[in-house]
């Protein structure tokens, strides 16, 4: 399966991307510094917690099988490009969870969020001005 790159909202809808957290932490490097090698990879990786060479190699090996990752091949040196937008990423993330916790309805996602996870009043200005920019874009002004 190749996911194509999409930064685009208006387009059609394909499957969402789901990435696994192992598979979030390797794309934000790649993301970071592409093209690069799987040893790039791990090393970066390897600041946080130890990761062995071979895992993260396997595990970007199963990304390119997904297609998620494509691999350009220079004499011996394997190059890792993403095949999927950050945008694309976040958006296949976001929906998976709110279709689990919230039967896929945003109203009642904003709506927990204002009641429970205690909004500053700057992060309450903020979602104001971005819901009367979707409301103007909306009404096509």
């Amino acid at each position: 399966m190749r996911v194509p790159k999409n930064n685009h909202a208006a387009e059609p809808e394909q499957s969402p991307v789901e990435l696994t957290e192992a598979e979030w932490e390797i794309m934000k490097v790649v993301w970071e510094k592409e093209p690069c090698a799987a040893g790039t990879v791990q090393e970066e990786l390897a600041r946080d917690r130890d990761r062995a060479y071979s895992t993260v190699k396997t595990t970007m090996d199963r990304m390119v099988e997904k297609g998620f990752l494509r691999i350009e091949r220079i004499r011996h040196l394997q190059l890792f490009s993403s095949c999927v937008s950050e945008i694309e990423a976040r958006r296949g993330e976001f929906r998976r969870m709110l279709k689990r916790a919230f039967d896929g309805a945003l109203t009642p996602m904003m709506q927990f969020l204002i009641e429970h996870e205690g909004l500053s009043a700057e992060e309450a200005s903020q979602l104001r001005e971005l819901v009367n920019k979707a409301g103007k874009a909306g009404r096509g002004a």
